[in-house]
């Protein structure tokens, strides 16, 4: 008989950290949602690590809250990552099959996938996902299994993500040091790609955006294939210093002022409509319209970014699921109609996969990443028959063992 598992989730934000704690029983069709800890992240910007100490306390507040409402301690997790640092590339593989009928095996798969991140990389950087796009026989184009085939020569198409070496060895600290292992580091828009993204929105064509407070990043999918990820420079921490500048006042007062009257539609704002703002210790009247105006014009800059990598791909407003938002970001209201307008694509904040209990903390975009990582480890714990033997492979760091077994996933 199945037991229970317990899954852990730890999404290190710049600006706040999640942790959620998800059960999975075999009896059920869905995972049960048992805690979900946040608190205010200080000790990082941008997705790095800027103060140790500070991040260690920050994850700790987390930690507890999600382990006094899930009831079950947190000794292991599965971790985001984020931030400028991470880039990304396509790579092919390719080798002969192995046995003398031709068969393709797993291990076969295995090695192909193996030859692909066989890159040349600085010694300053490392490999944390090749993630196959499709495999070749034999010349014949777009396999997504080729294991039973039969063939001499085996290829395969895969995208590589890849991260600083520094930067992902903080992060390791600062987990560590809160008395948490990694089992596996999930670069963050992957994670709330599994979260909120279906087989039809793959299938037919979709750009995720993770609207985070340093950055945001982005996935896009088509024809059920990973075609492209990407860091964005900018995120909502930036529409706040605007403001800030914008309306002369301080950081803390431009993100209250953001989130309780901000909007990215200056046309629905009546002129005469005024907000008090704080500024050098008095009080002083503004016009909503001019921080609408504000805010409007670094989204339609972030968007600006998001279209120009859509380019690169030749996708730009070619993507018939259109785009989905997730993240803290996607909570300013206006951003789902700006981005129809100037991406030229459907637009909508992304839907959660259904989990059992705490149903209302489901709801939140903001939680796409923290509950994404959950799905990601519950894929691969409950798919055993799927498991490709692991291999030997170089640029991973020692001691967190996240490639184990790091394509099973991929395989339908």
């Amino acid at each position: 008989m199945k037991q229970l598992i317990h899954i852990t989730g730890v999404d290190v934000g710049s600006s706040v950290t999640r942790v959620a704690v998800v059960q999975s029983d075999p009896a059920k069709e869905s995972p049960t949602l048992l805690g979900i800890g946040t608190s205010e992240m200080e000790g990082m910007q941008k997705g790095v690590v800027t103060d140790v100490d500070d991040a260690v306390k920050s994850l700790n507040q987390a930690l507890d809250t999600a382990e006094k409402v899930a009831g079950v301690p947190i000794e292991r997790a599965l971790v985001s990552i984020n931030g400028s640092h991470i880039s990304s590339q396509n790579s092919r593989g390719v080798i002969a099959v192995s046995r003398a009928d031709g068969e393709i095996t797993a291990e076969d798969v295995a090695r192909v996938i193996n030859a692909a991140q066989a890159v040349s990389l600085p010694s300053n950087r490392e490999i944390l996902h090749v993630l196959p796009q499709s495999f070749i026989v034999d010349g014949q184009e777009q396999i997504t299994d080729p294991v039973g085939m039969t063939g001499v020569r085996l290829e395969v198409e895969t995208h590589m993500v890849e991260g600083s070496t520094p930067f992902i060895r903080n992060i390791t600290k600062v987990v560590n040091q809160s008395g948490v292992h990694i089992d596996d580091f999930v670069f963050a828009p992957l994670a709330a790609a599994a979260a909120v993204l279906n087989k039809k929105q793959r299938e037919l064509g979709v750009v995720l955006v993770d609207l985070g407070a340093g950055t945001s990043s982005l996935v896009v999918y088509e024809d059920n294939q990973l075609l492209h990820t990407a860091v964005l420079p900018l995120g909502s921490s930036h529409i706040t210093n605007d403001v800030a500048i914008g309306l002369r006042t301080s950081i803390d007062v431009a993100e209250e002022i953001k989130r309780q009257y901000g909007t990215a539609l200056p046309d629905t704002i009546k002129k005469s409509e005024s907000i008090m703002v704080e500024a050098d210790g008095e009080q002083d009247s503004v016009s909503r319209k001019e921080l609408a105006d504000i805010i409007s014009a670094r989204l339609d800059e972030i968007f600006a970014f998001v279209d120009k990598e859509l380019r690169q791909l030749g996708k730009s407003g070619l993507l018939p699921a259109g785009i989905i938002f997730t993240g803290g970001g996607a909570h300013l209201p206006g951003v789902v109609e700006v981005a129809k307008k100037r991406l030229r694509l459907p637009a909508k904040l992304g839907n959660i996969q259904a989990f059992e209990g705490l149903a209302e903390q489901t709801s939140d975009p903001s939680s796409a990443v923290v509950l994404g990582l959950t799905l990601w480890a519950l894929e691969q714990e409950q798919a055993p028959s799927k498991k490709l033997p692991s291999l030997a492979i170089p640029n991973v760091r020692a001691g967190v063992g996240k490639m184990k077994n790091w394509f099973k996933n991929f395989i339908p």
